[in-house]
């Protein structure tokens, strides 16, 4: 039943009342922006798509100097065409579903998701050293625990200094090059600190026999291996800048930052880094004990077995 107009007392139709046709109007006009609004919305969704096949465009051109390395491979008779395409597809796949992970985290606000991107990155990296280090036993674990305990010390001593503010922005992109670099540092001073007690066991076992512990019996291994290990990061840090710009610095500079700002962030960088890789080699020799040794002080025959 249509609404009633309302007549004033001269009897005149108050116009302020809705009537049967503007209630209809009205509804009509709300259809419509619904309509609109569901098109925007819809729009939108898809204008992201759009602008990242549109970004694609140089990565996609960028190309042509793989297909030279795989002509020259190809002409070489390396047998590294598959190889050279599989990694640049993988490439490709991985970092685009990183990219759209990495968006996703950014636009919450829940700091979980930062420490869930962070233990991943964590269980791949003592994965992989681990596999570097095949021959020591539960090397993976080693590793994990090894990088998680270095990183973590690292990240939280940034963020207590307020260096860095404990956001996905920040953190997220400093936990990955710290937990990269922290996983070639400790899977090299596994593998070389089991390879040289194994060089050297008629060394070690003299000095058990003569009452050393693990530690003194192994110190030399020990310093061997994280000299070995970290000496690509020192010598990193000593030549950024001279030889090559490094990619943290790059990036900033290509967005269009400041090169001194761009200076001050790597030189944070280089320090955490230096800091990451330290705590987590030597942890990584403490782990790796209690695999190389017996409860009687006696090298784990095993272990040290030819591979």
């Amino acid at each position: 039943m249509a609404p009633k107009t309302k007549v004033s007392h001269l009897g005149k139709v108050d116009s302020s009342f809705p009537t049967s046709k503007t209630v209809e109007q009205a509804l009509i006009m709300n259809t419509n922006m619904a309509d609109f609004h569901s098109q925007f919305h819809l729009s939108m969704d898809w204008d992201w798509l759009f602008e990242f096949l549109r970004g694609m465009v140089k990565p996609v051109a960028a190309l042509a100097v793989v297909l030279i390395a795989v002509i020259l491979s190809f002409m070489q008779t390396l047998g590294l065409e598959k190889e050279m395409v599989y990694s640049i597809f993988r490439a490709f796949v991985q970092l685009s579903i990183i990219g759209f992970v990495l968006q996703f985290i950014f636009n919450q606000a829940n700091s979980g998701w930062i420490i869930l991107a962070y233990l991943f990155m964590v269980s791949v990296a003592g994965y992989t050293a681990g596999q570097r280090a095949k021959h020591v036993p539960r090397g993976k674990y080693v590793a994990g625990v090894s990088i998680l305990a270095g990183t973590a010390l690292t990240m939280f001593v940034l963020v207590a200094l307020n260096v860095f503010p404990f956001t996905p922005r920040y953190i997220i992109p400093i936990a990955g090059m710290m937990v990269g670099n922290a996983m070639t540092v400790t899977g090299v001073t596994m593998k070389r600190l089991r390879d040289d007690i194994k060089i050297q066991m008629n060394l070690v076992e003299t000095a058990l026999a003569l009452g050393a512990t693990p530690r003194q019996a192994t110190l030399e291994q020990v310093k061997r291996a994280l000299v070995i290990a970290l000496s690509p990061v020192l010598d990193n840090a000593k030549t950024v800048g001279l030889i090559s710009l490094p990619g943290a610095m790059t990036g900033l500079i290509m967005g269009g930052a400041s090169p001194l700002e761009a200076i001050q962030l790597q030189i944070v960088v280089m320090n955490m880094m230096i800091g990451a890789c330290t705590v987590s080699s030597i942890m990584s020799t403490y782990l790796c004990w209690p695999a190389f040794f017996t409860k009687a002080y006696q090298l784990e025959t095993k272990v040290f077995s030819p591979d």
